[in-house]
């Protein structure tokens, strides 16, 4: 009945068929290729093979073991979940929550009848639930692969030839694993700048920014992007004085720009500074402050800005290097993606990439649904992935989040299109509880009302867009929207009353 319902949806267009297209957004991580208890020898051909066990790799082995073929993951790091569970998405948001915690406590409880003598920081002890919250869900994966029976292998992996990868074992063995499928899925890793080293101790990548031992007093952030601005909203709510450098002339280029201003402005409300149009030329570490020197992106007069700490946030690169690849003559691009078809196969027969390594926003979720799609298709059966429904979250406070075209992309086309917006501070739960600033936007075709774009900035908006995330997917209208019955008084009320002032005119404002 499932794949009937999918047949008919593909068959009427509300799927596009598969897309793997670069129109969306950037930010995530995943990972490397790394044994457990039992694992593949030489002798065992499995059916699958992924190289990286991080959420595009390990999600396609469950879904491969769950379709019945024979499957192996190798995992270099020695804990599953790639970059995006153990140094990147999973432990940000820990110490996100964290430091909100912490910034409530501090500056707001008062106003709600909370009162206490004193608020400190232990960042050991925020560090130590961090680090607690990413070793149980890493264990659980491992139990995943267990219930599942996929075989795990800690190691490196490297291709001997189309059907066979050597595997150097973290137990310091070599084993050789074969496979009819290998999927290459190995994430993505930090981007450098040139001049610049990173020694995650006071130049730091997203990876020491996340363990850090005592709050800087001045910390620097090289990219006004995702990363670096959560990263720098942890640190400045627990007290550093938070400076972003960015060479654009905004902060996160891909969001919608109307949302990107109030964004900008909420985070220089909450004291984090911004030099935008600015590059860095010089990097000085000669003494215990870091010492960097900028000027403007078009040149001009240099002026040095001081720091205790910087962190690199430029952006993540295709982890494709010391895989083998040339040695079964796979094609990467310039910066070091590998092109696929539609289903996920790359130029050489039986080797398929996915996640980071490939065309397409850099994203975890994006990665999983890369990899449950590769596996349907090397099952014999029909994947789907939409690049332009892939909804992107940035995970400060106030979140923004977003899902399909910004206002700026729809004008580009020459689409007619009616925009409705509804402000939090209409909705009677973000006023209750006293968190009412953001808006919700939502574009949607004139002549036909279809939703092309959803764009959310207030708490808990990575929750709210995947009722647009779905809207679009079936190719609902704003009227779709609105007369869908929201509980009451809830965030997502926002949603409704947003739609409403699209194809019509909102209630409560």
């Amino acid at each position: 009945m499932a794949m009937a319902n999918f047949a008919r949806r593909k068959a009427t267009g509300i799927f596009n068929s598969t897309v793997i297209s670069s129109d969306a957004l950037r930010y995530s991580f995943s990972l490397s290729s790394t044994l457990s208890r039992g694992f593949a020898s030489g002798s065992d051909e499995n059916d699958v093979v992924v190289i990286g066990g991080g959420p595009g790799g390990y999600v396609a082995a469950i879904k491969a073991a769950q379709l019945g073929l024979k499957t192996t993951c190798i995992e270099k790091r020695g804990a599953l979940g790639g970059t995006c569970l153990n140094v990147g998405c999973i432990p940000s948001k820990a110490l996100l929550h964290s430091s909100h915690m912490y910034h409530e406590a501090k500056t707001r409880f008062a106003k709600h009848g909370v009162k206490f003598d004193n608020v400190e920081i232990d960042v050991a002890a925020m560090m130590g639930q961090k680090d607690k919250a990413v070793s149980t869900l890493t264990k659980g994966i491992e139990g995943l692969f267990k219930k599942n029976k996929v075989t795990y292998v800690k190691g490196h992996g490297k291709f001997l030839s189309p059907s066979e990868v050597s595997v150097d074992t973290i137990d310091g063995d070599t084993t050789i694993v074969k496979g009819k499928n290998i999927i290459i899925a190995t994430g993505s890793d930090v981007k450098g700048l040139p001049g610049i080293t990173i020694d995650e101790k006071r130049i730091v990548s997203s990876t020491g920014a996340l363990a850090l031992t005592e709050v800087p007093k001045k910390l620097i952030v090289i990219g006004a992007g995702y990363i670096g601005l959560e990263m720098g909203s942890v640190w400045s709510r627990l007290g550093s004085e938070v400076t972003v450098v960015e060479f654009a002339p905004d902060i996160v280029p891909s969001m919608d720009g109307e949302i990107r201003k109030q964004f900008q402005r909420s985070l220089e409300k909450q004291k984090m500074k911004f030099m935008l149009k600015t590059k860095v030329v010089a990097v000085d570490t000669s003494t215990d402050i870091v010492k960097l020197t900028l000027e403007p992106s078009a040149g001009g007069d240099q002026s040095v800005l001081e720091a205790d700490v910087v962190l690199v946030s430029a952006g993540r690169s295709p982890f494709t290097s010391g895989l083998g690849l040339e040695n079964i003559g796979v094609e990467t691009d310039k910066i070091g993606r590998i092109p696929v078809d539609s289903k996920f196969s790359t130029n050489v027969k039986g080797v398929f990439a996915i996640g980071d390594v490939i065309p397409g926003p850099m994203l975890a979720h994006k990665a999983e649904e890369d990899g449950i799609a590769c596996v349907e298709f090397i099952a014999g059966k029909e994947g789907h992935v939409d690049y332009d429904k892939v909804p992107g979250v940035c995970y400060t406070h106030p979140e923004v989040a977003s899902v399909g075209k910004t206002e700026e992309q729809v004008k580009q086309l020459g689409i007619a299109y009616s925009v409705g917006k509804f402000p939090m501070l209409g909705n009677s739960r973000a006023k209750s509880i006293d968190d009412a600033e953001g808006l919700v936007k939502i574009i949607a075709e004139k002549e036909t009302d279809k939703v092309i774009g959803v764009h959310i900035m207030c708490s808990n908006a990575g929750e709210l867009i995947h009722e647009a995330a779905l809207a679009l997917t079936y190719g609902a209208s704003s009227e779709d929207i609105a007369r869908t019955c929201h509980a009451h008084p809830t965030l997502s009320e926002a949603v409704k009353e947003a739609a409403m002032a699209t194809y019509d005119k909102a209630i409560h404002i």
